[in-house]
């Protein structure tokens, strides 16, 4: 359970954070790095428009929540609320069948345009549990940007084509989204339009990715493939079992001289999982470094944290 207690210092780093995101989505509190005592179920992000959504994770006793509720209606009457533009406070219960979304301050949006690195991307609020933008990946989404430029990418698990729309910006030529949940890729698609992008130059696969190696090939060789599964999507995927077949196939898809961003958001798995898959898979990529994660998402033990690794196609 956590502590009723510890919601001060909840909202003494929210204040502390809240000024420097401006307009730009941001994680501004992370309980579930267990970096915080007695909040390891909570986070708060910062939307931009004045939105703050807040997350619980697991069901608490009543005197956690009202002493939430006391801690909310303090907080919207502070300076740093009114500094920052606050309008809107909600808070999801990521523990509760439909992730149930209460509204405190404000209305909340049933969608949000949000900006991270300067690009816009189409949130859902109230409606799933994930709201269409993974923020522990930001930094992951800026590489990408950053070296994407005149290469041919492959994005893997493309979800709502986060790294896709990245890309673009960072002037690839040429952006393959393959992901078997059709609607996410139509949000993909809205996400590049947001921010005036070439559709000519992405492709949007809507296959569950096993059966399509064919379709997936044909748009290749990749200089780029990024891999960003889920650790378990019931009856396509799973994380322990179905890497080593993505990474057997990178060979085929990856030019030499190419790069693989290798994702695993599992607590439970160590960054020694990738490295020595990829050995045993595909040992003609050699590792070149872990992405740092952002800042915000501190967490007691790195190994815990989302790993993101960068390997390339070595010639040989």
């Amino acid at each position: 359970m956590m502590n009723p207690d510890a919601l001060s210092t909840f909202f003494a780093v929210i204040a502390e954070r809240l000024p420097a995101c401006g307009n730009e989505v941001r994680r501004v509190f992370h309980g579930r790095g267990r970096c915080y005592e007695g909040l390891e179920q909570i986070t708060a992000d910062w939307l931009g428009s004045g939105v703050l959504q807040i997350a619980i994770f697991k069901e608490d006793e009543a005197a956690f929540y009202e002493a939430l509720k006391q801690g909310i209606t303090e907080f919207q009457h502070g300076d740093v609320w009114k500094e920052v533009g606050g309008n809107t406070i909600v808070v999801q219960h990521r523990d509760r069948e439909g992730a149930e979304t209460e509204t405190f301050v404000g209305e909340q949006p049933q969608q949000i345009n949000v900006i991270e690195n300067g690009l816009t991307y189409k949130l859902d609020l109230g409606k799933r549990q994930n709201n269409g933008l993974f923020l522990d990946m930001r930094l992951g989404r800026e590489w990408v940007q950053n070296n994407a430029k005149h290469k041919r990418v492959l994005n893997l698990f493309a979800y709502t084509c986060g790294f896709s729309v990245a890309a673009i910006e960072g002037k690839a030529d040429q952006v393959v989204n393959l992901d078997m949940a059709r609607s996410s890729l139509s949000r993909g698609r809205e996400n590049h339009q947001l921010n005036q992008h070439n559709l000519n130059q992405v492709a949007f696969l809507g296959h569950e990715l096993f059966k399509s190696w064919g379709k997936v090939k044909k748009y290749g060789p990749y200089d780029l493939v990024i891999i960003d599964p889920p650790s378990f999507q019931k009856g396509s995927f799973v994380l322990t079992k179905d890497y080593a077949k993505i990474l057997r196939r990178l060979p085929e898809l990856v030019v030499e001289g190419g790069d693989v961003l290798a994702c695993v958001n599992s607590p439970d798995i160590q960054p020694s999982f990738l490295t020595e898959q990829m050995v045993e898979c595909a040992p003609a990529f050699e590792f070149v470094s872990r992405l740092d994660n952002p800042p915000e998402f501190e967490d007691i033990d790195a190994d815990s944290a989302l790993k993101v690794m960068h390997f390339r196609h070595s010639a040989r």
